[in-house]
């Protein structure tokens, strides 16, 4: 394929994974097109022709795999469940593959999917959008440039008000949905913590269900011990009354507080898309974190630092230059496998009570 040759995508589901992240950063994104649309909803199916006139909507997975010559790229953003088979099978079929978090319900699967598409020379990448949020991106360029000196710990919280069970197969009791909140945001702050500080040597968890109905968990907190020797506490829970920081970050130097969530997601499902929003992924300074020493940033400590602007876009940018030649996998299989063996090790430690070594 020439540069100039479109990469053409098929979307499989278009709940809010396919219909709010990927089909708008796949059509925001030079060089790809969506194509085809998975999804045997009727309504969802007119929605997506409504965003995307020229899309095809098929109502199975069959029919997609049925024209797979016409595609460059299948994305999976089906149910949990569905990931592992249909990630198989795309891959089987010759197609380069992107497969929403969590990847697959184990680490083992996970590794055998990476095993599948190396052994096809294939693509298989992992979205865990996340890297490009404003605050993480903002982080890590404070770690680059030194200003937080040694880490000693990273405190990341994910957390909602949400007293009342929504249901749907992400709050399923059944195993084999792969739900709760451990693999949900859990996938997220696993990653990142990782991806910023190295591997976990031991995993620590508490994990309990709280609401009245829930199935599986709604309040889980992860403390990893890195090699490196930084120590992260990860809170993931939608029954969190008053917020505490996405991030604290404490250093040898400084510290980093950073509050609120970046604002693409939000941006996204109330219709805004890259390239027609102005200032993409940009938060008001009243937002801005701060670093500083020896004093609460509440009462002013520290100094302001500016968010760099969150950049969904960049994934997908970087999918389509590696689906070309032209740079590395964004997020590797094998990534999201050491995610999951921090998950599935903090899974047993929860239940069975005890720090899991890994």
């Amino acid at each position: 394929m020439t540069a100039a040759t479109p990469l053409r995508v098929g979307l499989i589901g278009y709940g809010l994974a396919g219909s709010v992240f990927h089909a708008p950063l796949i059509g925001a994104t030079e060089g790809l097109v969506l194509d085809t649309v998975v999804t045997s909803n009727a309504e969802r199916q007119a929605q997506a022709k409504a965003e995307f006139p020229e899309v095809r909507a098929v109502a199975t997975a069959d029919e997609l795999f049925d024209r797979a010559d016409g595609l460059n790229l299948v994305v999976i953003a089906s149910p949990n469940r569905t990931h592992v088979p249909l990630a198989a099978t795309a891959l089987e079929a010759g197609l380069p593959v992107v497969v929403d978090k969590p990847v697959a319900g184990t680490a083992a699967e996970a590794r055998e999917l990476a095993a599948l598409a190396e052994e096809r020379g294939l693509l298989l990448s992992v979205f865990q959008n996340r890297r490009w949020d404003n605050d993480f991106l903002t982080l890590r360029k404070l770690l680059e440039d030194g200003e937080l000196g040694e880490v000693w710990r990273f405190e990341s919280r994910f957390e909602r008000w949400r007293p009342q069970p929504k249901g749907g197969w992400r709050e399923s009791g059944d195993p084999a949905e792969i739900g709760g909140l451990l693999y949900d945001l859990g996938s997220h702050v696993v990653d990142q913590a990782l991806t910023l500080f190295g591997p976990a040597t031991e995993v620590y968890a508490e994990s309990v269900i709280r609401r009245a109905g829930a199935e599986t968990d709604d309040d889980t907190f992860i403390a990893l011990t890195h090699a490196g020797g930084v120590r992260s506490h990860l809170y993931v829970s939608a029954t969190t009354a008053q917020l505490g920081p996405r991030f604290r970050v404490l250093g040898s130097k400084a510290g980093y507080v950073k509050y609120g969530l970046d604002p693409q997601e939000d941006t996204l499902r109330t219709g805004g898309r890259p390239g027609a929003v102005d200032a993409w992924g940009r938060e008001p300074e009243s937002l801005y974190g701060r670093v500083g020493a020896g004093e609460s940033p509440v009462t002013g400590g520290g100094r302001a630092v500016q968010t760099l602007p969150g950049d969904y876009p960049a994934y997908y940018a970087a999918v389509a230059r590696a689906l070309r030649g032209e740079g590395p996998n964004p997020v590797t299989a094998l990534e999201a496998a050491a995610a999951l063996d921090v998950l599935e090790a903090a899974r047993r430690s929860a239940r069975d009570k005890v720090t899991v070594t890994l």
